[in-house]
């Protein structure tokens, strides 16, 4: 699956330049806009891994649009890179603040574009597969509020690196912390056991499944559906461990 970036300049020969310098690149999908407006637009309605843009767009400053993009539930977390048209101090304080990741000067031909989409792929690819999700049920006990006194009991729709959906809200609200307790979802390795004259007899051994033990996890309420009936869910600060075994029933164990 290709890495989405969103690119918004108003520089048309800018935006050329980019598509054309991209147009051999499998891992890249990149879609171009020239207003400020419609890329907000895109930001909201659409999962991108990264965005790439000026530090003036049309209608919508850069920096008024990095407002807009860290309040979408979509994208509040990606990779952002500004393209200036030199080494801006002032601009480049600013931008850090606001959430910049890569400050670059905007590239001048195809080769240096080139260049820059291969220098942030590593950062968009990391996006894109903490967001890779694949169906998972479980009953979630969701806790919120002082010492998680108000509980309720959700079921998880799907699951990614980066975090899960669940149903129905329970009255959350977008940018409440709760505390998730569910069953991790594992994938157990093929145990092959010391060869013995009753084993030889058997060509596979059965696969050792541990009993999956409830987990506790700290998420964000990043979407609540109009209707309440589901929300949107970023983990917070996972150990090692619950990375790990998330990541194995993803990859199917490889």
């Amino acid at each position: 699956m290709a890495v989405k970036i969103l690119m918004a300049d108003g520089d048309h020969a800018a935006l050329e330049l980019a598509r054309s310098s991209i147009s051999t690149l499998q891992w890249c999908d990149l879609v171009t806009v020239k207003d400020g407006r419609e890329a907000s637009k895109l930001l909201q309605s659409q999962k991108f891994d990264g965005v790439v843009m000026a530090d003036s767009v049309p209608h919508v400053d850069g920096f008024e649009l990095i407002q807009h993009l860290r309040l979408s539930p979509l994208n509040a977390g990606i990779p952002i890179v500004m393209l200036t048209c030199g080494d801006v101090i002032d601009t480049m304080r600013r931008g850090f603040k606001a959430g910049v990741t890569f400050f670059a000067v905007k590239p001048s031909n195809r080769e240096r574009f080139f260049h820059l989409f291969n220098a942030v792929r590593g950062a968009m690819e990391n996006e894109r597969r903490r967001h890779h999700r694949l169906p998972y049920r479980t009953p979630v006990t969701c806790a919120l509020g002082d010492q998680g006194k108000n509980r309720f009991v959700a079921e998880s729709v799907d699951i990614s690196g980066g975090g899960m959906s669940v149903r129905p809200s329970g009255g959350a609200e977008v940018g409440q912390i709760l505390e998730l307790e569910f069953l991790m979802p594992q994938i157990s390795r093929p145990v092959h056991p010391a060869v013995t004259p009753k084993s030889q007899k058997v060509p596979f051994a059965e696969r050792d499944i541990p009993a999956a033990a409830p987990q506790k996890v700290h998420a964000r309420v990043c979407y609540v559906a109009p209707s309440g009936e589901s929300m949107g869910l970023d983990f917070q600060d996972l150990t090692p461990k619950q990375s790990d075994a998330i990541g194995h029933y993803i990859l199917g164990g490889s």
